[in-house]
């Protein structure tokens, strides 16, 4: 691990829109696998960090002030960390089954970027990461596991995020 790799930890935010209530039958084995999943992630090499309320996950933590929207956000040593974890397990398994429990939504809903080791990102940074990313493309401030950036690039670039894009996931 170099210097800048050290200083630096992978977030990531995933949102997604429900199909139906957590409560529902239609979510019982998604919000079933929670505690279990959340388990294996604090347990995981190379794992940081994860958002999470009192529920112990981070299901009733409003994003973009929608209620049919939820977000799984981390931090990762690195991208080989949340990968690793990512498509192995309990998680594969449940990434398997997204269909099931998500609407299929045409907007980007997963970002990553670098924040210093150490810093705990908020929803509102998540946010704005996602929006820059919409508006913009993949960028070292903003990226996806597919087109990424090394941790040098952590620092903010000089692309703004349009105001007519507003919050409509």
């Amino acid at each position: 691990m170099t210097t800048s790799e050290a200083a630096y930890q992978l977030a990531q935010a995933n949102i997604g829109r429900l199909k139906a209530p957590l409560d529902s039958p239609q979510l019982k084995d998604f919000v079933d696998s929670l505690d279990p999943v959340n388990a294996d992630a604090d347990a995981a090499e190379g794992f940081v960090w994860r958002l999470e309320s009192d529920s112990g996950n981070a299901t009733d933590v409003a994003v973009f002030g929608d209620e049919w929207l939820i977000i799984n956000m981390s931090v990762w040593q690195d991208a080989d960390a949340l990968t690793a974890f990512m498509y192995e397990g309990r998680h594969r398994e449940m990434l398997a089954r997204r269909r099931e429990w998500f609407e299929r939504v045409r907007d980007m809903m997963v970002v990553m970027w670098w924040v210093p080791a150490g810093h705990r990102p908020t929803v509102a940074e998540a946010e704005q990461r996602l929006l820059h990313l919409r508006a913009n493309g993949p960028t070292p401030y903003a990226f996806t596991l597919r087109t990424s950036f090394p941790a040098q690039g952590a620092e903010p670039v000089p692309l703004a995020v349009p105001d007519d894009l507003g919050c409509s996931v």
